[in-house]
């Protein structure tokens, strides 16, 4: 092989994406798709790619440091695509420790085995942090965020991701560490963890549940399909500057109502139900504590810069992911139910 990749989260929604791109675009490199697979990592993601020559997983937590020293030593990486979080917003009101040891010193415990591995020879190594809009706090109606944009985290999510993203950029500035980092807006696509907004809904509006949505559903998001989110690493990995950032967005704004709207009316024409029949499951809840209300990604560095751009408007991203879900409800079903959770030990521990 020509080089090893880690690629931490590799089992997550994004991860997952990252890593099937990176593993057969690139037969030459070894990708190691390093996993805790806590609720939101499933390896059923992977089945297409699970028996690739160059693939090979490990199961592994990144705030073990011996551990990750262990395997760092033992693969010898030449690049890390980091991209193993704790995400989602409502978990970390809830439980904000978790994702300060997760997002936190996990990253440092990454930073660390780096280090060692690689001493002081650079050459050819990358430290790729993968980051969101998130840490920038909100936006008022108009504006956008630049990779210069002040960091203004408002919840224990993003405020740990912001964390992280520091601290990357201190290794590389105190210690040299060849790193670079993206921050992304929202994505949505196949495999996400059916928590998040739209699986939540495609679900939900196909089992005939109510579909929460916070507030008045005034908050406003950049939408970006996730295999454009891994084009867009693919790139920048291989192409971006050391010691720079890059943001990473859809073009795509849509107020949470409007977004809920359009799904609607697609799940009915795919469903064959009568118009509006969808629409009646919308429900208003209490707003989630610091709910931002808007995100929008200014990505014209990394379209001027590296020559990357989306591949599609959200309504066309929506109605592909839309087609996804119905086509795969066994693997819905299997997430919904937390059967998922045994496909590691049926592929890894058996064979």
């Amino acid at each position: 092989m020509s080089k090893t990749i880690i690629i931490t989260g590799g089992a997550g929604f994004i991860g997952s994406h990252v890593v099937r791109l990176f593993a057969t675009k690139y037969p030459e490199y070894k990708i190691v798709n390093l996993d805790k697979l806590t609720y939101a990592g499933n390896l059923e993601n992977l089945k297409d790619i699970d028996r690739l020559p160059n693939y090979e997983f490990v199961k592994a937590d990144i705030t073990d440091a011996e551990s990750i020293r262990k395997i760092f030593a033992q693969y010898k990486p030449d690049g890390v695509i980091h991209l193993a979080a704790e995400s989602h917003v409502d978990r970390s009101i809830a439980n904000p420790m978790e994702f300060i040891n997760t997002n936190i010193i996990g990253t440092v415990v990454l930073l660390n085995a780096a280090r060692e591995i690689w001493g002081d020879n650079f050459d050819g190594k990358r430290f790729y942090h993968i980051s969101t809009d998130e840490v920038y706090g909100s936006l008022g109606k108009t504006g956008f965020f630049t990779e210069t944009t002040g960091y203004d985290p408002r919840s224990p999510y993003s405020s740990s991701k912001a964390s992280s993203d520091h601290l990357v950029r201190a290794y590389f500035h105190t210690y040299k560490l060849p790193v670079v980092v993206s921050n992304c807006s929202n994505n949505y696509g196949a495999n996400q963890f059916p928590e998040k907004l739209i699986p939540l809904s495609i679900n939900n509006i196909k089992n005939n549940k109510q579909i929460p949505i916070y507030g008045k559903g005034e908050n406003i998001r950049d939408w970006l399909y996730v295999i454009d989110h891994a084009r867009a690493i693919d790139v920048i990995y291989h192409e971006g500057k050391t010691g720079e950032t890059y943001n990473i967005g859809g073009n795509n704004e849509w107020t949470n109502i409007d977004l809920i709207h359009l799904l609607c009316k697609i799940m009915d024409k795919k469903l064959n139900r009568s118009a509006g029949t969808s629409e009646k499951l919308i429900t208003f809840v209490k707003d989630r504590a610091g709910h931002d209300l808007r995100y929008a990604i200014d990505s014209s560095k990394l379209q001027r810069e590296l020559g990357w751009k989306p591949s599609l408007q959200f309504e066309e991203g929506l109605e592909k992911t839309v087609d996804w879900y119905l086509a795969n409800e066994e693997w819905l079903n299997n997430v919904v139910s937390g059967t998922y959770e045994k496909y590691y030990e049926k592929q890894y521990t058996q064979r």
